[in-house]
């Protein structure tokens, strides 16, 4: 798969996991994408934290509204009803509880659903903005990313990276496959068709529960 076919992957799974009635904050970066995907039987609110309820799809070429952009600076579209208000109600919103879903990506997630996404020590970051607060605000954290950098393990035993939060992470999706943080630890659930389950955990550093009931990724 090249980088618009993993981020595709990813983006359509994520899209399943959403419910009719959510209140879902999406991320910078690949999670925006998942409005892209999403059924038309499923009716729920997304949230971008720089202030809107309501947001829709990415718009086409040529049809950008400079007045309507997501926390990462991207186009989006406001559906019908949507509202618009200040950062600092929106985060009255996510630090009330009333977010059910945050979608967010990430450099490092480890198997006691502990989280970086802000930070790599001596390079130049502008601050860890809203993460903090959706990963402890939210009832239900998803993890969208690569299951790897440049070859590199993402998924630990424990992350290396400064934490954006402890134990947070409910779900991972990766262009390899869907897993659940437990107690026990990372329940791999669905695999892509393309992998293996051996190629799965030999691109993970944590060991891997493999579910009795592992099924091929809903794509």
């Amino acid at each position: 798969m090249d980088k618009n076919q993993i981020r595709e992957v990813i983006a359509k799974r994520v899209a399943k996991e959403l419910k009719n009635g959510d209140v879902v904050n999406l991320g910078i970066g690949l999670p925006t994408l998942v409005p892209n995907y999403l059924s038309e039987d499923i009716e729920l609110i997304l949230q971008s934290e720089n202030g809107l309820l309501g947001m829709g799809p990415t718009p086409e070429a040529g049809m950008e509204d400079d007045n309507l952009i997501n926390a990462g600076g991207g186009y989006i579209t406001a559906n019908e009803g949507a509202s618009s208000f200040s950062s600092a109600q929106s985060f009255v919103i996510i630090r009330g509880g009333h977010v059910d879903a945050t979608i967010l990506g990430a450099m490092q997630v480890d198997e006691k659903g502990d989280i970086a996404n802000w930070m790599i020590p001596g390079k130049l970051t502008p601050g860890m903005g809203g993460a903090m607060d959706l990963l402890t605000g939210a009832k239900h954290v998803i993890v969208a990313m690569e299951h790897t950098a440049k070859g590199n393990h993402k998924i630990l035993k424990k992350c290396s990276l400064p934490l954006t939060a402890k134990g947070q992470v409910n779900m991972i999706v990766t262009e390899m496959g869907v897993m659940e943080i437990t107690p026990e630890g990372i329940v791999l659930k669905e695999i892509h068709p393309e992998f293996t389950v051996e190629q799965v955990q030999a691109a993970t550093e944590a060991t891997l529960i493999i579910s009795p009931d592992l099924k091929p990724m809903q794509l």
